[in-house]
């Protein structure tokens, strides 16, 4: 496997695994019952605070930061994280000199596509395969809460006031040993953390939430490039 196939399927992999907790937020669909004060806050209480906070918004603008490690490699990424019920989803990196570098995921909610400059094809995968496996994407195709989805829920004080959910994804035991959040006592996530069991690792921090901001159904519409092939991807395992 040369490096850019090797990077390709890294970064497609990390990309993945990373919708599973903005997906548990976004699209969960229960009500928020009265919170404790802070000192009494349990892991289910800011669970549910999250899938509220998240539940309530039609879009969602924000810039990411992430990092890799895994497959021998090691990546440092950032870029702008883009929204929208139902279904669409939209990450556009940039180079660490903060010049666009083209690379895009996109779901425009009937395929994911994967693209980079520079490889020779476009990735293509059905929405609903992924859902199928039990993706992480699938959590981005319906409703659920963080609190029934993850097992042994957690909670622990973090820097700077807040707060880290942890636990294992269910259904997810062969690829994910941990998914942690890092959220705000109201319920806004600020990091994710995503241990494989092989070893890989992926952490991402947000920063900039704009909520329901207004992002054109166009921007999630997704065209090959002139010339470069479609090919049908491999789902996630």
């Amino acid at each position: 496997m040369n490096l850019d196939t090797k990077s390709s399927r890294a970064a497609r992999r990390s990309i993945i695994s990373l919708v599973s907790l903005l997906i548990f937020a976004s699209y969960a669909n229960v009500a928020l019952g009265q919170q404790p004060a802070p000192s009494a806050l349990a892991a289910t209480d800011l669970a549910r605070r999250v899938d509220q906070h998240y539940n309530q918004l039609h879009s969602l603008k924000a810039s990411f930061n992430e990092q890799y490690e895994g497959l021998g490699m090691t990546r440092n990424e950032s870029g702008t994280m883009l929204l929208r019920k139902p279904g669409r989803m939209k990450w556009e990196y940039q180079s660490g000199q903060g010049n666009a570098s083209g690379k895009v995921f996109v779901l425009d909610g009937k395929y994911a596509w994967f693209y980079a400059p520079g490889d020779t094809q476009v990735q293509r995968l059905a929405a609903s395969q992924l859902d199928d496996l039990r993706s992480p994407l699938r959590f981005l195709l319906g409703h659920t809460k963080i609190e029934s989805e993850l097992q042994s829920l957690t909670l622990a004080p973090a820097p700077g006031g807040s707060y880290t959910l942890s636990g294992q994804p269910k259904g997810q035991q062969k690829r994910i040993s941990k998914l942690a959040l890092t959220v705000t006592k109201d319920g806004a996530i600020l990091g994710i953390l995503i241990d494989e069991v092989d070893g890989a690792r992926t952490h991402f921090t947000f920063t900039g939430e704009e909520p329901n901001a207004e992002i054109p159904e166009s921007t999630f519409h997704f065209t090959p490039p002139p010339g470069v092939p479609v090919v049908d991807a491999l789902p996630p395992v």
